[in-house]
């Protein structure tokens, strides 16, 4: 009987909150099973995992394999669970050590070829993961988004074997750097001076804009608002880091 546990992150709107993957491999017919609410897409990450684990020529169990994404009453949806998954059962079965997972997350979809491929609103799970102060692994296609945080401690790898030659201590994988400008936003050279009329509207944006209002544009097409709406951020100040993250975060949840 073995059993390993890997640390990871779900999406719930702008939340990232803990996973705890435990892999179970036990004795008795081979089977592999997923519990812990799963929706369809983590379920199939079990044929994932089995792809990706023998075409990058590890061992596959033939045991009683059981994953427990744990809090069981957290809706556990995608292809983010697919490397910790891995991780654990390479863990479980001693084919990797254990003595680095404790300090670090895991997030990452899985290719039958073993390949990382990014997932969605991983500028969330980056910012929980700095306060857990663990480290965090991720597809290299996610770099460029987790680089917008100073001080998260982020390796992106392009393989499960990148992964486990890091965990193996045979090749390190290099500690991302975050980007220096990644946090400012782009000056608009739009001014709301260039509408001609239209007086009531751009009043209503100078005032949503000063005060710190929503604003919602009703109206047939033609009459503006996509102009009107393209000058507003001429209004607003300049975003701080913290400002700049958040919105980026919520920008992550629509975009890969």
């Amino acid at each position: 009987m073995s059993l390993a546990v890997v640390f990871s992150r779900a999406q719930v709107g702008v939340q990232a909150p803990q996973v705890t993957v435990e892999v179970h491999l036990a004795n008795g017919l081979p089977r592999f099973s997923i519990v812990g609410l799963a929706e369809t897409a983590v379920k199939e990450s079990k044929d994932r995992v089995r792809g990706a684990l023998l075409t990058s020529r590890f061992e596959f169990p033939a045991r009683r394999i059981t994953v427990n994404l744990a809090p069981a009453d957290l809706p556990k949806e995608g292809g983010r669970f697919d490397l910790p998954i891995a991780v654990g059962i390479l863990a479980a079965s001693h084919q990797i050590p254990t003595d680095k997972l404790d300090g670090l997350e895991f997030l990452g979809e899985l290719a039958l070829t073993g390949d990382l491929r990014p997932v969605r609103a991983v500028l969330t799970a980056a910012i929980a993961c700095q306060r857990a102060r663990r480290g965090l692994i991720i597809a290299s296609g996610n770099a460029r988004e987790v680089a917008l945080i100073k001080q998260v401690k982020a390796f992106p790898a392009g393989h499960l074997l990148e992964v486990t030659a890091h965990l193996n201590g045979t090749a390190p994988l290099r500690e991302m750097k975050a980007s220096s400008s990644g946090t400012d936003a782009p000056v608009s050279n739009l001014d709301l001076k260039e509408v001609k009329g239209q007086a009531f509207a751009k009043r209503a944006l100078e005032v949503a804009a000063a005060g710190g209002h929503s604003l919602l544009m009703i109206g047939p097409p033609g009459t503006g608002k996509s102009m009107l709406a393209a000058r507003l951020a001429g209004l607003l100040p300049k975003l701080t880091d913290d400002e700049a993250i958040e919105t980026a975060a919520i920008r992550s949840l629509m975009h890969n």
